[in-house]
């Protein structure tokens, strides 16, 4: 974590907000563990459900109630959403199933993640990616889809200070 770190406070100096559901604030406590993280990290939502994820984040509630609020679009939107609510550069997002759901179609627990940066007015860059745990535990899930948004996270960093050098 100190890698996300010294990367947020690099310059030029960015802010970070973040939006989760089945991480159930995961995300949040791990940037919040880091030494600091009041110089970056603005603050965060959990948003459960999807009046929560449209009334907060902006969701279109007709393309996340089609997909159960499961997609990158829905995740892309919530890291959006979440730049807006806070007013950061950076957002990431998580929405997912933590166990298996029949009624839904979902054999192997799965997420997907997303981080946004929104450059002052320009439209925001957003890169998604998803994650299966098939055979983990809704704990285990949470923890491996935490560690996978923290590490795009960082790994978005290091491309973006890399390309300013």
């Amino acid at each position: 974590m100190s890698r996300l770190k010294e990367l947020m406070l690099s310059s030029p100096r960015l802010t970070l907000a973040v939006a989760e559901s089945l991480t159930s604030g995961g995300v949040q406590a791990g940037v919040g563990r880091i030494s600091g993280a009041s110089n970056f990290f603005l603050g965060g939502i959990t948003a459960y459900t999807i009046d929560q994820k449209v009334r907060h984040l902006g969701v279109d509630r007709a393309g996340a109630a089609a997909v159960n609020c499961v997609s990158a679009a829905v995740a892309e939107q919530m890291a959006r959403g979440v730049c807006a609510l806070f007013g950061s550069d950076l957002g990431v997002a998580t929405t997912g199933y933590a166990e298996p759901s029949p009624e839904q179609g979902v054999a192997v627990p799965f997420a997907w993640w997303a981080v946004a940066y929104r450059p002052g007015t320009s439209a925001a860059q957003i890169v998604t990616g998803k994650i299966e745990c098939p055979g983990a535990a809704r704990v285990e899930v949470q923890q491996r889809v935490t560690e996978a948004a923290l590490a795009a996270l960082v790994a978005w960093l290091e491309d973006f200070r890399a390309e300013r050098m």
